[in-house]
């Protein structure tokens, strides 16, 4: 055992989705072995049927808390924090209350371990936002609950792909809703996650873009009602009062392009679609969504619980692999 690598708790997520599968294969990887020290927070009677899906002879070990930092986490053995939530009878790939309220139990705990400092991150399999209301708990999804659970205010979600990172200003919520809740002051503290996150990573003097919300970021009054004008600009100006490398706001439109060819470090989108879209299409299975601004680290997989294909065995891992990847490469280093 090494102690030096980070103990990163696998969130099960929703287990009548894809979760527990790409959890599995993700797991089957000596090279998740190699940089950490990987631990399930769900139920092993859900991730032993997903071994029946994936063809895997993985042995799974239910654990407790207190031997966290005891065992010797080698390859061929998965360890479940088991919650004793969900029976192997749970209808695959529908949605289910028992299920949403298990997936929030599952976060729930992983919260309290890295707030005890237990585990170093957290990285997160999907859950299904229609099963998690069900289930009792009225959040929009992962991020509010991380939020919420560790009282952070000021947070946001970074979607990150191959020569693309993006950050969000609002997320899941309606269009008209969004433009809103967009006020200068936000759009200053989004910029500044964004140059600590990666200033944190490496990145001396990150060059922030910033996007507009109307088509070619309002062309000076031409379209829109001056929001970006009243919305953004001001929240730019002040990051730049910092010396923060902060451009904007520009057309989103040509702008994802830009970022891709390497002309800024990461995009500041103001809502879900214009952020998620150009990530997505970079590529569905390698994106990682990463919540910046919380005392803990988080990661997840960028993608949903997928019912169409649950229990098929089909689902790419490599969306997992990589949050696990960068659970990693952002936890604190002992």
């Amino acid at each position: 055992m090494d102690i030096n690598k980070p103990i990163v708790g696998i969130t099960m997520g929703d287990g009548a989705g894809v979760g527990p599968e790409i959890i599995m294969k993700s797991l089957r990887n000596q090279e998740v072995y190699d940089i950490c020290r990987p631990v399930v927070i769900g139920d092993s009677s859900i991730l032993n049927r997903a071994q029946q899906f994936i063809h895997s002879d993985l042995k799974v070990e239910t654990i407790t808390e207190d031997q966290l930092g005891e065992l010797s986490y080698s390859y061929g053995t998965v360890y479940c924090l088991d919650l004793h939530l969900l029976n192997e009878d749970l209808p695959v790939g529908k949605v289910s209350a028992e299920a949403g309220h298990a997936a929030f139990e599952y976060l729930a705990k992983a919260i309290d371990l890295a707030k005890k400092q237990k585990i170093d991150a957290i990285c997160t399999a999907p859950l299904n936002k229609e099963a998690l209301h069900k289930g009792g708990h009225q959040y929009p999804g992962h991020t509010e609950i991380l939020a919420d659970l560790t009282n952070t205010k000021d947070f946001s979600m970074m979607l990150s792909a191959p020569n693309l990172k993006v950050i969000h200003v609002t997320t899941h919520v309606g269009i008209i809703d969004a433009v809103k809740m967009i006020n200068p002051e936000r759009v200053y503290h989004v910029i500044k996650l964004a140059h600590d996150t990666l200033t944190k990573s490496g990145i001396e003097h990150p060059r922030i873009a910033v996007c507009g919300i109307n088509p070619h970021a309002g062309e000076n009054g031409l379209f829109g009602y001056g929001e970006e004008e009243e919305k953004i600009i001001p929240g730019v100006e002040k990051a730049k009062a910092e010396g923060i490398h902060a451009f904007g706001p520009l057309p989103a439109d040509t702008l994802f392009f830009r970022t891709v060819r390497g002309d800024f470090d990461i995009v500041v989108a103001m809502y879900h679609d214009q952020g998620h879209g150009p990530v997505k299409v970079l590529g569905l299975d390698a994106g990682v969504n990463i919540t910046v601004g919380l005392p803990i680290i988080r990661t997840s997989v960028d993608h949903g619980t997928a019912f169409d294909i649950a229990g098929k065995g089909i689902v790419e891992e490599k969306s997992m692999m990589e949050a696990i990847r960068q659970a990693v490469e952002l936890a604190p280093k002992n």
